[in-house]
């Protein structure tokens, strides 16, 4: 044994600690002179209570305890050493002036492993107290030792844990991947089964019963290389169908026991995993059989798989709900489209339709003015229908205007101006309705100009619309106020009024299309509910703002519009002047072409009036085959013509040498600037919107005769048609 023990301390080891207990400093001395050769670390103390607190500090190799001492002797102390677990089997030595078979036997029960009389004999104390230490350097290498193997033991079984756990991500990670590539859930489900089949199973099911269980989708695949393929319920065998139904209606995984050839012994089992969204099952996946079933780790894994699973197939079907939503509320949208244009389209063509006969009605209202003999009841009852058939013409231009900005017809004339001509421009034309109603008007404009780019037209329609509005809804003998102010780069027109007020509930929906306050059942205010829409629609083409502010019933309404304006104008800014009418000429031929005999009967008799030879015809063949005859210096053609339309007319006219200079005027119901464009292509020199004013057809034609273009000039006015 002694020389095991030699081998072992030939091994480089840390020093032990040796514990001396002696009352006597002169024998403590001796001790540690003879021990001190050992090479060992040696404490010495000189009671049992010190040596208590050293053993509570470190652990000893051995502990040389003397059995006489003051205060607690030696066998008391050997008895507290012995309850601390660090020391309950350190060896003590006793050492003692004497010993006798009581002191002997006492100390052996107490744990002592050896008696050395005092005085001790050097070689003997120095040769068993190394016998101790190198025991307990030998006990401490193997506890070294078997630590490190313990350690690579642990270690081992981290790295084949982490490779496991690694290898289990990698394979999870590839799942969802795998899953959530595809929002089709057949897709989603045969990817499932080609993951399972073959590297966890033999076989696999697939079981995806839909909410209203009207249809199950059943997927399965076996094999080395799975096809998966389409099954039904009914293909299923009764253990599968069961442990599936088990899974789906208990919500855990349902284990079947598979057996043997060898008796006794089972062979890995197949199970039922529930795919489970929260507390909620989409199906159930059947694996036969499953593989390493002994593995806990290898069952987390099937859990975590049939998880993703569920997450990738619960997606598809929020997919595919939100598909089917997103194609009902298109459909819908689209539906909504049509609807809105067949709206837009019934709005142009009503407008268009309605001017037809409005022309014939202004036309013989014009023929009665001139040629009935003077009567106050006549001129009263002209004068009702002349403001009647104006009214009837706005609201018509109203409709028409409203369709032709749903449908981004209308293109803005910009052009440089000053907005208080505009303005002043807009009273004057609101000023008859005003005036009728008794209302008092009164408009504040700067004193500089106001520049800004814009179409005169439209700004003095949206101005006047709102002056029409307040005349309307403001009772005979009340205030309308207009005013304009600039400042920070806008122009701001503000209209305000003394009438009934806009009430709250109506008020965010004031500038919605058709939309109107209560009104009592005369109707008094009249009007489509297209004045304001057309106005807000107006200013945005302007790139401006309208809004509007009422106290409530009762307390009038406010409307502002705000519009950009220009801070700096070129010196020389043009200012448009009206031009002096020229006086009616007589003498011309005027071929009047228009399918609707009224309007061509009545537009024939006011030009009679004026003092022209008139021809009338209805088609454009008819016109085509009258005009080499008849000559006519001017031809009012109608557009819509049946069979061949006034555009292919003009074109065959401006061909002959007859008609290739005479003064062509276009009478239509569509005022798009298409349509002008159009018209000054084909040949024509003007372009009028039903009804056409005989006045404004008469001034055109005095116009024409009184400087009448030259050829070439005449065609570069064609090509050229902006200016009309």
């Amino acid at each position: 044994m002694n020389s095991n023990f030699g081998e072992l301390a030939t091994e480089p080891a840390e020093r032990s600690d040796i514990l001396i207990v002696d009352d006597m400093p002169e024998k403590l001395l001796v001790f540690e002179t003879v021990l001190e050769e050992l090479g060992q670390n040696i404490v010495s103390v000189r009671s049992g209570g010190a040596a208590l607190r050293e053993i509570l500090r470190r652990e000893f190799a051995v502990i040389l305890l003397d059995v006489n001492m003051p205060d607690i002797d030696g066998f008391e102390t050997a008895s507290l050493i012995r309850r601390y677990k660090r020391s309950a089997h350190t060896p003590i030595i006793f050492i003692t002036s004497y010993a006798d078979e009581v002191q002997t036997e006492r100390g052996y029960s107490l744990g002592a492993v050896d008696y050395i009389l005092s005085p001790v004999v050097p070689e003997v104390l120095r040769s068993k107290v190394k016998v101790f230490v190198e025991l307990h350097q030998m006990q401490r290498r193997l506890s070294m030792q078997a630590d490190e193997r313990v350690a690579l033991a642990k270690a081992e079984a981290a790295r084949i844990a982490a490779e496991e756990a690694t290898q289990r991500s990698s394979f999870l990670s590839h799942a969802s991947s795998v899953l959530g590539g595809s929002l089709d859930l057949a897709v989603g489900a045969r990817q499932l089964i080609e993951l399972v089949v073959p590297n966890m199973a033999d076989r696999a099911t697939l079981v995806l019963p839909d909410e209203r269980e009207a249809h199950t989708l059943v997927i399965s695949g076996e094999g080395e290389k799975p096809v998966p393929n389409a099954r039904t319920l009914a293909e299923l065998d009764g253990e599968e169908h069961d442990a599936i139904g088990r899974a789906i209606s208990e919500r855990r995984i349902v284990q079947v026991a598979r057996g043997t050839s060898t008796p006794g012994v089972w062979g890995p089992p197949a199970a039922a995993i529930p795919l489970l969204i929260g507390q909620r099952v989409l199906g159930a996946l059947w694996i036969d059989p499953v593989r390493d079933a002994g593995s806990a780790l290898h069952w987390g894994t099937l859990e975590d798989l049939a998880s993703r699973a569920a997450i990738a197939f619960e997606n598809a079907r929020l997919y595919r709900s939100l598909q089917l939503e997103i194609d009902e509320r298109r459909a819908a949208e689209e539906k909504l489209q049509q609807s809105n244009q067949r709206k837009d389209e019934f709005l142009a063509m009503l407008s268009h339709e309605l001017r037809n006969p409005l022309a014939p009605i202004r036309n013989a209202l014009e023929v009665i003015r001139r040629v009935a003999p003077p009567d106050p009841k006549l001129s009263w009852a002209t004068d009702v229908t002349g403001r009647q058939v104006n009214h009837l013409t706005r609201l018509v231009e109203e409709l028409l205007d409203v369709a032709r900005i749903s449908q981004g017809k209308i293109a803005l004339q910009t052009e440089l101006l000053d907005l208080r001509n505009v303005i002043l421009m807009a009273v004057e034309t609101a000023r008859p309705v005003i005036e009728a109603r008794a209302h008092r008007l009164t408009h504040t404009l700067p004193d500089g100009p106001v520049w800004l780019r814009g179409d005169a037209a439209r700004l003095a329609q949206v101005v006047s619309n709102l002056l029409h509005n307040a005349a309307k809804y403001t009772e005979k003998g009340g205030d309308v106020a207009l005013s304009l102010e600039v400042g920070n780069g806008q122009a701001v027109i503000t209209v305000t009024d003394t009438g009934i007020g806009i009430d709250a509930e109506l008020l965010p929906n004031v500038f919605d299309l058709f939309e109107q306050g209560k009104r009592a059942l005369d109707r008094s205010q009249g009007g489509l509910g297209v004045g304001l829409t057309l106005v807000q629609r107006l200013v945005h083409l302007h790139k401006g703002t309208v809004a509007v502010s009422s106290a409530g019933a009762g307390r009038g309404s406010q409307f502002k519009v705000v519009l950009p304006c220009l801070s700096e104008v070129p010196s020389g800014a043009p200012v448009t002047e009206p031009a002096a009418l020229a006086p009616a000429v007589a003498g011309c031929r005027v071929l009047v072409v228009d399918d609707n005999r009224d309007a061509a009967a009545t537009t024939a008799m006011c030009l009679e009036i004026a003092g022209h030879e008139v021809k009338t015809v209805h088609d454009g063949l008819q016109a085509l085959a009258s005009a080499p005859v008849f000559a006519p210096d001017v031809v009012v053609l109608d557009i819509g013509l049946p069979g061949m339309d006034g555009y292919q007319v003009a074109e065959r006219l401006r061909q002959s040498p007859v008609t290739a200079h005479s003064l062509l005027i276009a009478v239509t119901g569509y005022g798009q600037e298409s349509e002008r464009r159009r018209a000054f292509e084909a040949g024509f020199d003007e372009h009028l919107i039903k009804p056409a004013e005989p006045a404004r057809l008469n001034d055109l034609i005095a116009r024409w005769r009184e400087n009448p273009p030259a050829p070439d000039a005449q065609r570069e006015r064609r090509a050229a048609p902006e200016g009309h």
